[in-house]
Parts: C-alpha cells; structure tokens; sequence
C-alpha cells in the first residue's frame, strides 16, 4: 500500500514482517508462525495491544516407527556432526530467503496421495522418542514424479544423512517448500522453478521405514502444518 504505514507488529519479542495481499493491492497481510514447542498461553500482538493470540496444546499423536537400519537411530560420531553441519545448513538457508516474492497463483500439492502421517506427530523410532514431525508423509511408491507446489529458486539439492535426497525451494519473503526421502532429483541449486514443474521422484532415501515423500513448509525459520498453510493462503485468493 503506497502511502499507508503498517505499525510495526511482534509476536512477544520475534518481528512478523507485513506482506503483500497475493490479490488486493490495497491489503496487506501477516503470517504468523507458531513453533512447535512454543507453550500454551497467550501471546500480545504489539500492533494491537488489546488483541492477543492464544496458544492451545497440538495434542498431537505418538507414532511407533520401526527402523531397520540401526545406524540412522543410533548414528556414530562422524555422522552426528555430519547431521548438525546439514542442520546448520538448512538453518542458514532459512534465514536467507529472497526478498522477493517470487508465487503469484494458488499453491497446489507435490502429488496427489493419501496422508500417512501428519504433521507434528511425536516420533517414536526403535522404541526411542526422538523428534517430532516436521511435516506431512505422502503415500508414494519410489519413483513417483514430484512437483513444485508455487513458483520459486532451487535453494538446496542434495543427499542428507536423515532426510537423504531432498530438493529445499525459496519461495521468496522468508518461505519455503521441502521434499525429503526422495530417490531422484531433477533439479540444482539455482534453478528457477515453476509451479507444477517436475523436481523429483519419490524414493526411500535417508532414516525412513519405507517410500514416500516428507513435505513441508518452513516460514520464518519456523516449520508450519503445510497442509493448513495452503489451506490459509489458498483461501486469500478467494477473497
């Protein structure tokens, strides 16, 4: 909006930048990402002293997953400072997003499946609680042709130890899509990527316990259901 100044908005002591309406040129919006471990309560919206977001419990479930290769539940030495410089890494890409936006359209799927695990589930692997879910699985045999959900920049394209072949997309303004476990990619950093466009095929690769694919949506450094990221930003084009 030309002329028209926003009031500075956080989320206790975190900045949440104002962003473009992806229809009206005259709106501006914010999106505003809960983490995970974030505690139950309230949070003050410095924009609005008298609103206030509440934070509830995700109740979400535990999930018993059987692993069959012990070294991706117990890693050695070298593979856990192997996990924490690729940790580091997808940390750093995070916070190094476009200024641009580079999406236009509605956001679609990267296939069309059945959820076999949904976001935010605890992970029990080999009977050890180790992680919770970043994401949503996707039923897919390997092989199965993965595409691009908007428009954006190849900003990872490689094999990591737990997530094994992954394709990370910069989608501009501090958002990403991520697909893990693939067995292909079709795709290097750098490549400009349309919506729709073919970046991989679905595999087995990293700590899994059989095929599909992990996607997911980090806005803000902050992993985020992306199922109802879509949903939210989706409907705005509904408006």
């Amino acid at each position: 909006m030309k002329g028209v100044k926003t009031p500075p908005l956080k989320i206790g002591e975190k900045p949440i930048k104002w962003l473009a309406h992806p229809k009206y040129a005259t709106r501006q919006i914010a999106i505003i990402p809960i983490a995970y471990r974030t505690k139950p309560g309230t949070l003050a919206l410095s924009a609005a002293p008298t609103l206030a977001l509440t934070i509830k419990p995700g109740n979400y479930k535990k999930e018993q997953i059987t692993i069959s290769d012990a070294s991706k539940v117990k890693p050695d030495e070298a593979s856990l400072q192997r996990i924490a410089r690729e940790r580091d890494e997808a940390n750093a890409i995070y916070a190094d997003s476009s200024a641009k936006r580079y999406w236009r359209e509605p956001f679609a799927y990267p296939l069309r499946s059945t959820i076999t695990s949904p976001f935010g589930s605890a992970r029990v692997f080999n009977g050890e609680l180790q992680s919770f879910h970043g994401g949503v699985d996707f039923r897919a045999p390997t092989g199965t042709p993965l595409h691009a959900v908007n428009d954006g920049v190849v900003a990872l394209a490689k094999e990591r130890f737990l997530a094994g072949k992954s394709v990370i997309i910069d989608h501009g303004e501090g958002l990403y899509s991520t697909y893990f476990h693939c067995s292909e990619l079709k795709v290097k950093v750098g490549d400009a990527i349309k919506k729709g466009d073919l970046i991989a095929l679905s595999g087995a690769s990293g700590r899994v316990s059989g095929a599909h694919l992990h996607f997911g949506i980090v806005y803000s450094g902050v992993q985020v259901d992306p199922l109802d990221f879509i949903t939210a930003i989706n409907a705005l084009f509904a408006e």
